[in-house]
């Protein structure tokens, strides 16, 4: 797309050709996670801004819009070709546009007389943000249009309902399009996740049906890595697992979203500066892009913190050789003492180019270190002041059924223990994992959390959640084989950067989460009564076949994508990575893990405080 919609050969990374980009708020958050200013240069695009900010006429100059095809956005694109702000333009829309707002826009262009200028329209069906190579949400602007709240509140018109998942299959479609693949369809009934299964199935079969389109049939030398066995597809409700989204975590990745704010691949830090003039400290804040091009990141994002940040002062330690040697070869030939003549020397100068060869390695790894560094000390100063080493490990023991050393209740009542945030969480977690809690239990619980300051209108939500779903006959055996052992940490003897002193160095032992065992069930087609009666759609069948009619001489599927309505986590992320390379060689099972949009605790308990407040 950015290159005018042609194929990106040699030439056109030799000499590209110059051009502006225009996006909107959507576009503008799809392209963001996926390619950097420096990679945009690189394409040749010398400005990229806002459809609705105030532009000057660029006359010689192709420009690429990458927007919704909004009301709005075609408004201003018509305003845009009255006025002749560029010399030719091509529009990709982010959804499909309609026929309609079509005709608007060739009318608009023709009042302009500047039909010959729109070089072309294109749908471009990337109505999702993908995060990972393994991961995607649907949006980000406004995505409290389809949120667990807005799914599940009260007063919920049919009308609005509809209009939440057609949203949500109109996304979903545009990633299969995006795949050129045809998804086998599992979903549970009687749920959101049903009505989206359902929708979709509708959709891809009417666009197979239409011989004019041709989505699915991918252009030569364009082959789908799906072309031996169609993927499957797994929707899911998040009612499914209510404890893992409000769970404290352990892992990098998880960690950076719970407690800093990390969205789109971008954490922002505070950091102090100093004293204020006024006595008080100042506070920066620093953005810090997570991506792709981040060896470190990559590597470590799921490990558990503790190897984190011995991983961080492993890299410091080679940084520091590193240097030390640039130091000591500049010494060596005398480039301090100002002296010409060492440097005649051929084998010094041969030294010399293999350092300066080295040093934009040296200082891009010095600017992520200080980068990691930052991000693990406002994690560590958060884990420090909340305790939250320990939460996570008696969380983790709740969820596996083991005792605990210190009771649930004395948690609670602990005055220099934590947020009421974080009691709350814990406690609605061993709420759900509790089989038999009688009402004056709840009670006594309740008041102990009231006087610790929490909110106890998510309480109120999950116990009518928990009374409607039938929980109880699975929940002893949904969070199996969890739990987490301590092992002394290297760090506090080896005299770290971190002061590591009073956090537990917890190691995770691996265990299923719910929706990993879902997906491990549906993928290998096991039965269990958990998943025996989840409904069964293939598009690409003329009759609509459903429930335990599917066809049993199926191989087990290679390839999941597994989405959860309602919201989704890293905590669930990382689990599914776990297990898809836990199956055997590299590469043969892959999973994508995709949600309608990514919440961290604080935000779903706000999401229950207001679906509890509804109660009352």
């Amino acid at each position: 797309m950015l290159n005018l919609n042609q194929p990106i050969s040699k030439s056109t990374v030799n000499e590209p050709t110059w051009k502006i980009l225009i996006y909107d708020r959507f576009g503008q958050d799809i392209i963001s996670p996926l390619i950097s200013v420096q990679e945009l240069r690189d394409l040749g695009v010398t400005l990229h801004v806002q459809l609705h900010s105030d532009r000057d006429p660029i006359p010689d100059v192709p420009a690429v819009y990458f927007c919704m095809p909004s009301e709005e956005n075609l408004g201003r694109i018509g305003q845009d070709l009255q006025n002749g702000l560029y010399d030719t333009y091509h529009l990709n829309f982010i959804s499909p546009i309609s026929r309609q707002r079509l005709e608007d826009l060739a009318a608009a262009a023709l009042h302009a007389n500047c039909v010959t200028s729109v070089h072309k329209v294109f749908d471009q069906y990337l109505n999702f943000i993908s995060l990972e190579d393994d991961m995607f949400i649907l949006k980000h602007q406004n995505s409290d249009a389809i949120s667990y709240y807005s799914i599940n509140k009260g007063e919920m018109k049919d009308t609005d309902m509809d209009a939440i998942m057609d949203n949500i299959v109109d996304s979903l479609f545009c990633v299969f399009a995006t795949l050129g693949a045809v998804p086998i369809i599992r979903s549970p009934r009687g749920n959101a996740a049903e009505m989206v299964a359902e929708k979709l199935d509708k959709k891809l079969r009417e666009n197979l049906r239409d011989t004019r389109n041709s989505l699915f049939i991918m252009e030569a030398g364009q082959a789908s890595h799906y072309s031996f066995q169609r993927p499957l597809l797994i929707v899911l409700d998040r009612n499914v697992d209510m404890a893992t989204p409000l769970h404290h975590t352990w892992t990098y990745q998880a960690l950076a979203h719970d407690v800093l704010d990390l969205s789109l691949n971008r954490v922002v830090v505070e950091e102090n500066a100093g004293r204020s003039p006024s006595g008080g400290t100042k506070v920066k804040t620093r953005a810090c892009n997570l991506d792709a091009t981040d060896k470190f990141w990559i590597g470590h994002k799921g490990s558990p913190f503790p190897t984190v940040v011995e991983a961080i002062q492993v890299e410091l330690e080679e940084y520091k050789s590193s240097e030390e040697e640039v130091k000591k070869l500049k010494a060596s030939m005398g480039i301090d003492n100002d002296s010409d003549a060492a440097i005649m020397m051929s084998d010094n100068t041969a030294k010399l180019t293999s350092a300066v060869n080295t040093l934009p390695q040296l200082l891009e790894k010095k600017r992520l270190i200080d980068l990691h560094t930052t991000i693990a000390t406002a994690i560590l100063n958060h884990i420090k002041a909340r305790k939250l080493d320990t939460f996570f490990e008696v969380e983790e023991k709740v969820m596996g059924k083991v005792a605990l050393d210190k009771g649930i209740m004395e948690i609670i009542t602990d005055n220099d223990s934590s947020t009421p945030e974080d009691k709350m969480r814990l406690f609605i977690i061993y709420y759900i994992c509790s089989l038999n809690m009688s009402e004056v239990e709840l009670d006594r619980f309740s008041s102990a959390l009231q006087n610790a300051g929490c909110d106890l209108a998510p309480l109120a939500y999950i116990r009518r959640w928990k009374q409607y779903t039938r929980v109880t006959t699975n929940a002893t055996s949904q969070y199996m084989g969890s739990g987490t052992k301590t092992v002394f940490s290297k760090l506090v003897s080896q005299g770290s950067a971190f002061v590591m002193e009073g956090v537990k160095n917890l190691v995770v032992k691996k265990h299923n989460l719910p929706v990993t065992r879902i997906v491990d069930e549906l993928m290998e087609l096991k039965s269990s009564p958990e998943t025996e009666d989840y409904r069964h759609f293939d598009p690409k069948q003329l009759r609509q076949v459903d429930g335990a009619q599917q066809p049993r001489n199926r191989a087990p599927f290679h390839d999941a994508i597994v989405f959860v309505v309602g919201g989704g986590n890293y905590i669930e992320y990382q689990n599914l990575v776990d297990y898809a390379k836990s199956k055997g060689v590299q590469g043969s099972k892959r999973v994508i893990y995709g949600a309608t949009s990514l919440n961290n605790a604080k935000q779903f308990l706000k999401q229950l405080s207001l679906l509890g407040q509804e109660i009352h």
